[in-house]
Formats: C-alpha cells, sequence, structure tokens
C-alpha cells in the first residue's frame, strides 16, 4: 500500500463521523416538520422518521471505530469529532426530538406545563454532555480496555426514546390499542430526564461494541445474536423495544448481583 493511499484509509474514519452527525442534523430538521401537520397520525410519522435518522448515525458511530482500529487511524481529533457528533445525534437530536413531541401532541400546554418539558428535555441534554465529556477525559487520560461502561453510554438513551416512539406509532395505528397520545406526551420528558441520570450515574453498561467484536470468538454470543435477530425479524418494533429496554434496565438490575456474579459478566 502506497503512503497516498494509507492517507487516504485515514480519513475513512472521520468520514463516517461526519454521516453521524449529518444524521442527527437531518433528524432535527425534519422533527421540526411536525408543526406543519395537524393530525396526531402525520405527526407521529414525522417523529418515527427523524428517529430512524438517529438509528442510521448509531450505524455510522459503530463503523467509524471500527474503521478507525482496522485502518490504525485512531487519533485525538477523531475522539474529539465522535463525541462533538455525538453530542448532535445523541444529545440534542432526542431532546428536540421530546420537546417538539409534546408540544405538538398536547392539546393544551400551560406556560408552566411548557417550562416543565423544556426543563425535563434540557437535564437529557446536560447529562449528555457531561457523559460525553467523562467519556472524552477517561479515553485520553486512562487508556483502559473496559468491556462496560460507567453510566449508560448516549446511544443507548437516544435508542431508548426512538423505540419508545417506535411502539407507540405501532400501536396507534391499531383501532383497538386506546392510546392516549396527551398522556404519552406528557410523560415522555419524564422518561428523557430519566435517562440522562442514567447516563452520568456511576452503574455499569455492557459495551455493546466490543460485545459484537468478541461474538466470532464465543458460541455463546453467537447463538444468542442470531436469536434476538430472529425476534426482531419476526416481531419488529415490539422486539427491537424490548432488546432496549432491557438493556436499558439491566444495568440497574445488574447491581442487585454479587460483585464477583457482575464482574464475571461484564468481563466474558
Amino acid at each position: 500500500m502506497s503512503l497516498r493511499d494509507a492517507k487516504i484509509l485515514k480519513i475513512v474514519p472521520n468520514s463516517l463521523t461526519i454521516g453521524n452527525s449529518l444524521c442527527g442534523f437531518i433528524a432535527i430538521l425534519y422533527t421540526l416538520c411536525a408543526y406543519g401537520k395537524n393530525d396526531p397520525s402525520a405527526m407521529l410519522k414525522v417523529f418515527v422518521v427523524s428517529s430512524w435518522m438517529i438509528f442510521a448515525a448509531m450505524v455510522f458511530d459503530a463503523l467509524d471505530g471500527l474503521a478507525a482500529r482496522a485502518f490504525h487511524a485512531a487519533s485525538m481529533t477523531g475522539i474529539q469529532m465522535d463525541s462533538l457528533a455525538d453530542m448532535v445525534t445523541f444529545g440534542v437530536a432526542p431532546a428536540t426530538l421530546v420537546a417538539i413531541m409534546t408540544h405538538v401532541l398536547r392539546d393544551k400546554m400551560t406556560a408552566e406545563q411548557i417550562l416543565l418539558t423544556y426543563a425535563l428535555c434540557s437535564v437529557y441534554l446536560g447529562c449528555a454532555a457531561l457523559r460525553l465529556a467523562i467519556y472524552n477525559v477517561k479515553a485520553i487520560t486512562e487508556h483502559k480496555n473496559s468491556k462496560s461502561f460507567s453510566g449508560l453510554p448516549s446511544p443507548g438513551g437516544a435508542a431508548a426514546i426512538c423505540v419508545t416512539i417506535f411502539f407507540v406509532y405501532s400501536l396507534s395505528t391499531r383501532e383497538t390499542s386506546g392510546i392516549d397520545l396527551n398522556r404519552l406526551a406528557f410523560i415522555l420528558p419524564g422518561y428523557a430526564a430519566l435517562l440522562g441520570l442514567l447516563m452520568v450515574s456511576n452503574i455499569p453498561y455492557l459495551h455493546v461494541g466490543k460485545w459484537l467484536v468478541t461474538m466470532g470468538r464465543s458460541r455463546r454470543k453467537l447463538v444468542l445474536f442470531i436469536v434476538l435477530m430472529v425476534l426482531v425479524a419476526i416481531f419488529r418494533v415490539y422486539a427491537l423495544a424490548a432488546i432496549v429496554t432491557g438493556y436499558i434496565i439491566s444495568g440497574p438490575l445488574s447491581l442487585l448481583l454479587p460483585k464477583k456474579v457482575r464482574q464475571r459478566i461484564f468481563e466474558d
């Protein structure tokens, strides 16, 4: 491989990171389109599309790390770019999505309710920023190859919000669902704030990226992955929502296990 080819390959991770941030930016812009809709179902469709853009950003986020390792292109610039992109996609975009969704789906909101909604979304946003800053500092100073996170990773928080929207939209298309969009819109900001607090907690969470990378070395992991993919293929949104929600609650539940058992799970 020539020196020129090597330099080109090192551009790939940063290009993927830019793809991540662009998906987040598009999600924010498209979410604003909900203000032009009069039908709640049409509004939900807008939020679903925005949520899919956030999921697309997660693909770019996973690929940039893989590319950096594959091409030996990891750098301080890449670390900073990755967190800045994550702040847009997994911080600003979900917070904007929840705030606007609450605002347009509620029939009437008092000034106090609007302020409360914005405050709860701000908790999510602030915690995401703090989470990413802490992660950056640890990545620079500690140089540890941990298989777990301390606190919920920001993509996990964003995924939890997105699958909630997928789940609600799927239910709303059923005439017998009886789902109350007004009530949901009021609950969602509180859920976002809770996810934000989990991000800055010391609760351990599995590093999904590294788990997937090591999947080929473990038959048990491979079988579990295949089973999960089959469930998603069959039950689609419902299985995806169950998997993401299971991941969110796995952290707090792991604290109930003896310390040695917990360490064995995360080191496996």
